[in-house]
């Protein structure tokens, strides 16, 4: 059995995208998608376009309380729980879509029984041309880079929250103190799985395409992250500040293709700098610890259709 999860917030036409790109994969398995959603709205929408597959049970909808997304799937996971660790969920969102071939080579890479996590890799659909999108087309690719190596050489890294996939029957819910795409990678490695990069397994992704919403989401990514530190000290960390200042800098210096790209590069220095000392200051000093409000503060630029 294959749980298909889109977790979702207000965005009817985006989830509908999200969940067309699943059901027109030849799927052999079965399967069965589930939109978690706080908004009835969303739910209303999807019913009447989607009314022959929530009749077959093919599609379903489950009322987020409203806690956060960690808390939803909290509760939803503990719902599906089953001890068979061939049955398989994949966790994605409503504002992303994934490519025709993401299931059924999610599935192969599951039939080697070490593998307990998986993860597609994010595709930017921002242009480079502006300052926002090539700060992310840096972060994206860079991180590509990172995962491959890593995965590559069987080492531990931490998945994509955009997509990725368990095996069912290990756990039964996770910290909410943290960013659940960490933390679940944590808990498997924990217990002897391996975690497995699909580089040709992609997920479309808009990201911030101003400063307001570029520093609202990399702060409460930044937060997330650094909670681990409690949550999980021994945990081998892929993303953090010195990580990025280590692996990620002479990557930035080298990825430019283009003098507009050259002049990007200060100021995009700059920006992560900031981002990382206003995150560690909030942490630190005002005591704003990471809070599973998964878009308490909306970033609007990423919303591609609603």
């Amino acid at each position: 059995m294959i749980n298909i999860i889109i977790t979702s917030y207000g965005e009817p036409k985006a989830t509908s995208r999200a969940i067309d790109c699943f059901l027109n994969q030849n799927i052999k398995q079965e399967f069965k998608i589930t939109i978690i959603d706080p908004f009835l709205k969303t739910e209303e929408f999807l019913n009447k376009k989607y009314k022959k597959e929530f009749k077959k049970n093919k599609i379903d909808f489950f009322l987020d309380p409203g806690e956060g997304k960690s808390y939803a799937l909290n509760i939803f996971l503990e719902r599906i729980y089953s001890q068979n660790k061939d049955d398989i969920i994949i966790l994605t969102d409503g504002d992303v879509y994934v490519s025709q071939n993401t299931v059924n080579e999610i599935m192969k890479a599951f039939k080697d029984k070490e593998v307990g996590c998986i993860t597609g890799r994010p595709v930017l659909l921002n242009p480079r041309e502006k300052f926002w999108g090539y700060a992310s087309h840096v972060a994206f690719d860079g991180i590509h880079k990172t995962r491959l190596r890593f995965s590559n050489q069987k080492k531990f890294f931490e998945c994509s929250g955009y997509l990725f996939a368990i095996r069912n029957g290990v756990l039964q819910g996770f910290p909410l103190e943290s960013s659940e795409d960490g933390v679940i990678s944590y808990l498997f490695h924990k217990q002897g799985y391996k975690i497995k990069y699909l580089p040709k397994v992609e997920v479309y992704v808009i990201n911030p395409q101003n400063w307001k919403d570029f520093k609202i989401q990399k702060i409460r990514n930044i937060k997330g992250h650094e909670s681990l530190n409690k949550i999980a000290p021994d945990m081998p960390r892929t993303k953090s500040f010195f990580n990025e200042i280590k692996q990620g800098a002479i990557f930035a210096l080298t990825y430019p293709k283009n003098l507009r790209e050259v002049f990007f590069t200060i100021p995009l220095f700059s920006t992560r700098f900031y981002i990382y000392l206003r995150a560690f200051y909030e942490l630190k000093f005002k005591k704003q610890k990471y809070v599973d409000g998964w878009r308490k503060q909306e970033t609007k630029s990423t919303r591609s259709l609603d």
